[in-house]
């Protein structure tokens, strides 16, 4: 394997896969035995993973540059090409749900792989095709918009990620300037990204009806491969945090008010826990990656083994950039067994964030596609991946005073706060996201509207100081999960509270706790979700006293931190 930069990119040829899937399809139809059905599907995989492989090469290197004209144009290659090639894997994977070999398939593969096949097969019909091929270009359109953005702050040209550093300033009017510029950003391309939004529900929609469901959220759910639960089993864990985490937060407001010495927190405020400002990493890029790789030298030899590749091939691209896409992700070049981290340095915690919980995900792919015997059994589904990530965050604790260094004690203590604060917003998100599609032709005012008494029910403490936009429901439009994962955040939530209880596993037994961690990550999607929490000893995140003793955990944690750091 070359490194990234030097990794050769090569269109697929779609005449040339769909003779060779037609030809494969036809020796698995006409095989006399079950070694011999097995080797040809394991050769269908081959030809899968060459083509995500080409795929993946381009969308990062989309993502890295979104005004880079070639790679811009094998973007919407791909966006209507995907369509039709899961149209052929869908014709193979009609043959494996049928074959008699299916029962020693499943012996060898495991039954996960064929709940999701038969998912696939009513959720990809060729009626669909259009809108399929609709969606993934307005998700490029929207995703183009949003990397243009870019204001003039401080007499520094700045895109989102540039005003995130001034954001967390300690002087409160610059904080506040910085949020008022964030908005003003959000403001001005509202009524484009209103437009996209539009078209994207109504399209979604349109899918589901026509593949005959009720309505998009259960095509979604189907789509996301979530067999083990249901919408109203998401409701009553939102119904959880609210009972749960809301006055928790409350009271984490309170205190911070005292802290900082503020009669009311405005939404500027919220981020910054402390008078002399948040603890800020030590170093630059390069010195951060260096000291991330001795961390995973000494955590365990598998993780040695996972950073040392990452650096070797330079699988990274971190510093923000202008026209860079917006946020951080974790994929995979699976061809050569390859994770990839992409992400925006700001100078800020959150990118020692990126270091510990993109590769979290990039652990567990790096792992499982080097235990699993086929690449659909690498990834589940995402409730299960953000534990991956998440527990990597909090593996990684001892190591935290290399990237801070005095400073470490208020690391710790934001983190925990921050990933209880986010909850709330996380439910918030997935329940304005649930009321979008029972209206697919609601208007843009109307979903502000809805969006603005979420945030009051969720979180009570959010003032906008004024702001008109925020203040009439624009904050919505941030996330980029709302756009492009549909339904795609409560994930975050489930997998916090199974990580809570692991962390306070760790305190107890460390090596119990990794080698726990270290069978789900090696597991990957080759079971359900149920079956995974069993694997890693985890309980039921929907289950009412499961989610009280995860929150107790880190309550109990607080105080300690408080104290330690002479709050």
């Amino acid at each position: 394997m070359n490194k990234f930069n030097q990794i050769n990119y090569i269109r697929p040829n779609i005449k040339e896969l769909k003779i060779d899937f037609n030809y494969l399809i036809k020796d698995l139809k006409k095989a006399k035995s079950y070694d011999r059905f097995k080797q040809i599907y394991l050769d269908s995989q081959e030809s899968v993973l060459d083509f995500i492989t080409s795929y993946m090469l381009s969308s990062i290197r989309n993502n890295i540059d979104t005004t880079d004209k070639f790679y811009e144009d094998e973007m919407k290659f791909f966006n209507n090409t995907l369509p039709k090639t899961m149209m052929l894997l869908k014709k193979l994977n009609k043959v494996l749900i049928n074959s008699e070999y299916r029962e020693k398939l499943e012996e060898d593969f495991g039954s996960q792989m064929f709940r999701i096949t038969e998912a696939s097969l009513s959720t990809m019909k060729n009626r669909v095709i259009v809108n399929l091929i609709k969606e993934n270009n307005l998700c490029t359109e929207y995703s183009k918009e949003a990397a243009a953005c870019k204001t003039t702050f401080e007499g520094e040209e700045c895109n989102f990620y540039g005003l995130l550093k001034h954001m967390e300033s300690i002087d409160r009017q610059e904080r506040k300037e910085a949020y008022c510029a964030w908005a003003g950003l959000y403001q001005k391309v509202s009524p484009r990204l209103d437009e996209i939004y539009d078209k994207l529900v109504r399209n979604r929609s349109k899918m589901a009806k026509k593949l005959g469901f009720k309505d998009y959220t259960t095509l979604a759910y189907l789509q996301r491969n979530r067999f083990d639960y249901k919408p109203e089993d998401i409701k009553k864990f939102r119904d959880n945090i609210k009972k749960y985490v809301v006055p928790v937060c409350e009271k984490l407001i309170e205190q911070q008010k005292d802290r900082l010495g503020i009669d009311e927190i405005k939404y500027y405020d919220e981020k910054i826990l402390f008078t002399d400002g948040n603890a800020i990493p030590i170093g630059d890029r390069e010195e951060l990656v260096t000291k991330a790789q001795k961390m995973y030298r000494e955590l365990s030899s598998e993780t040695k083994e996972f950073f040392d590749f990452m650096v070797n091939y330079e699988l990274f691209d971190l510093e923000t950039k202008p026209n860079k896409h917006l946020g951080g992700y974790c994929t995979a070049l699976p061809k050569y067994k390859a994770p990839f981290i992409f992400s925006n340095f700001n100078g800020t915690s959150a990118d020692i964030d990126v270091l510990t919980h993109e590769a979290g995900h990039a652990f567990e792919a790096f792992t499982a596609m080097r235990t699993q015997k086929i690449f659909n059994n690498c990834y589940s589904t995402s409730e299960i991946n953000e534990i991956h990530s998440m527990a990597m965050e909090f593996f990684t604790y001892p190591w935290m005073k290399e990237f801070f260094g005095e400073s470490v004690d208020k690391y710790y203590y934001s983190h925990l706060v921050d990933s209880i604060m986010v909850i709330p917003y996380i439910a918030c998100v997935d329940e304005f996201q649930h009321k979008i599609y029972e209206i697919p032709n609601m208007s843009a005012l109307k979903r502000r509207e809805i969006w603005r008494e979420l945030e009051k029910e969720y979180m009570p403490w959010r003032d906008y100081d004024g702001n008109e936009f925020l203040e009439n429901g624009g904050f919505w439009m941030q996330k980029q999960h709302i756009f492009l994962y549909p339904f795609y955040y409560i994930d975050y939530a489930l997998a916090q509270i199974c990580v809570y209880e692991l962390y306070g596993r760790m305190k107890e037994d460390k090596e119990k706790a990794w080698n726990d961690y270290y069978e789900l990550c090696k597991a990957g999607g080759s079971k359900g979700y149920f079956e995974l929490l069993k694997l890693a000893n985890l309980k039921n995140p929907f289950e009412e006293e499961t989610m009280k003793e995860a929150i107790k955990v880190v309550t109990n944690e607080l105080n300690l931190e408080e104290e330690s750091i002479k709050l």
